[in-house]
């Protein structure tokens, strides 16, 4: 998609953004109804104006709707046990479902990957639903590679 506008989000952009995360969320619940629940506010309007003024929230924007958006958050690991680092971590990245499969995802990690280069952060990171294959098959073609993984034992 050659008409996508990569940039950082504003305030005038949370009803779309917040559509993109319920239908995310809507794909969290159908895989884990047990953890995930329907709810109407996904991304509470205080905690996404918050974002918006620290430049946490990048979207993609298309026919001036946006379409894709992508929320990171910076962390300082530091403890006697590892190496000291700052590390970009993304939350969430997510495309609206009819845009999927036209390169908006990639365009979103290019734009965070010239952040952590820009500012000099030590590591990009990610955590992905293990249900979610199209993520993780992406998330892998673009570089990503496993660091670990989480595992339960189910009580039922």
């Amino acid at each position: 998609m050659k008409d996508v506008l990569i940039r950082y989000a504003v305030i005038e952009d949370y009803e779309n953004a917040q559509a993109i995360m319920q239908q995310v969320q809507a794909l969290h619940v159908k895989w884990r109804p047990d953890i995930y629940k329907q709810t109407f506010t996904v991304l509470p309007h205080e905690e996404y104006k918050r974002a918006v003024n620290q430049n946490t929230i990048i979207v993609a924007e298309s026919n001036e709707k946006v379409v894709g958006m992508l929320s990171y958050i910076c962390r300082h690991v530091e403890s006697d046990k590892q190496v000291t680092r700052d590390i970009i971590f993304i939350d969430c990245m997510a495309v609206d479902k009819e845009n999927r499969g036209k390169g908006i995802g990639h365009k979103l990690i290019e734009f965070v990957k010239n952040i952590v280069k820009e500012k000099s952060f030590d590591g990009l990171e990610l955590q992905v639903n293990a249900k979610n294959t199209d993520a993780r098959k992406m998330y892998e073609k673009y570089g990503f590679v496993k660091k670990s993984i989480n595992m339960e034992y189910p009580l039922q």
